[in-house]
């Protein structure tokens, strides 16, 4: 067999040579055929002009739901998703793609949809993370015209028991500190998750560079969010001896910046090392601020501007659970009190 033009490249899948012209800044191109044939050469020669193609259109017939995942990819709501956003969507859309794209768009009806949500049933938070990709795909459809209703109208989430991650107690803080002393890589790593209340991802970039007249200033990476927060002195305290030249506060053994993934796995090691659940999270230490933000009377607007959340539903937990306990202690001292006055004196004989 000649050799396939320049930027193709050949590998096998299911068995058969498969083949794809690759440019810079661009998608994969799919080349169908074999090399050198009139139909390979013809898409060969649209990707080698710099024509974008669209994304797996090659790949997908007509009104069908891989065809509607090629749409949903072009709009300005999934492009307009952070890029950890994007790869979890992705990941959900694309074994919902995998099992149903040869189907038909029109064709799918709510109790297509309960069947496949009722599959995961198992697994509740991937049940419902399932069941809103394919709403908001459906949704899509509904704006195109590609169908008139929504068939995930109706259907309802699988119950979920799990709080999602693990808070953070003030008894497993404790512990974590007293394991991991004051100038560990670990005690620190608490400290930044702790007193600035930022997801893993903005942590482990968080560096000299961010700091300003004692304000940590950082945009958020999920959400794009500003967020501007005043230095803990205890914090203030550890990032003295950080060398002012390092990329980043926290350094791998190897002397790199650690990725999320990589920051997460070790950081529960040095959870496990102290001896606490492996429930204990990076995540669980920013649920733990907004915890003691609450406890210390904050409001969920102030909450907001350190933990940069965009909506009011996830800090009002805090802030009611807070209250709560506060009001539960008001209470049994007000009962305390009661009883107290209505205690009776024998008198004398």
């Amino acid at each position: 067999m000649n050799k396939p033009p320049k930027y193709c490249q050949g590998f096998m899948r299911r068995g058969k040579p498969y083949w794809y012209y690759r440019r810079p800044g661009f998608p994969r191109v799919p080349l169908p055929g074999l090399p050198w044939s009139p139909e390979f050469m013809a898409c060969y020669e649209r990707a080698a002009s710099g024509e974008k193609p669209e994304i797996g259109k090659t790949l997908t017939m007509q009104g069908s739901v891989s065809a509607l995942v090629v749409s949903f990819y072009n709009t300005s709501d999934f492009k307009g998703l952070s890029d950890s956003t994007k790869v979890t969507y992705r990941g959900i859309i694309e074994r919902f793609r995998a099992d149903h794209g040869h189907r038909l768009v029109k064709e799918m009806q709510r109790e297509h949809v309960q069947k496949i949500v009722a599959k995961k049933s198992d697994t509740p938070a991937a049940a419902n993370n399932m069941l809103r990709m394919i709403h908001l795909l459906m949704r899509h459809a509904v704006e195109s015209g590609w169908r008139r209703d929504d068939p995930t109208q109706g259907v309802r989430k699988v119950r979920n028991k799990s709080a999602g991650f693990l808070t953070w107690e003030e008894d497993h803080i404790a512990t974590f500190e007293a394991h991991h002393d004051p100038g560990s890589r670990a005690h620190l790593a608490l400290a930044l998750l702790l007193y600035t209340g930022q997801r893993r991802s903005d942590v482990v970039r968080m560096g000299w560079q961010h700091v300003r007249s004692g304000i940590l200033s950082i945009k958020q990476q999920k959400t794009g969010q500003d967020v501007h927060i005043p230095l803990h002195s205890d914090l203030l305290a550890l990032l003295e001896s950080s060398p002012p030249d390092d990329p980043s506060f926290l350094m791998t053994a190897q002397g790199k910046p650690f990725t999320p993934p990589g920051f997460t796995n070790w950081f529960r090691d040095m959870v496990r090392q102290a001896g606490l659940p492996d429930g204990l999270s990076p995540h669980g230490l920013r649920k733990a601020t907004c915890r003691r933000l609450a406890e210390a009377g904050c409001t969920a607007h102030e909450i907001m501007a350190i933990s940069g959340h965009r909506s009011l539903a996830e800090v009002t937990r805090y802030t009611v659970a807070a209250s709560r306990k506060d009001l539960a202690t008001r209470a049994m001292l007000a009962l305390g009190k009661a009883e107290n006055k209505s205690i009776t004196v024998k008198p004398a004989e």
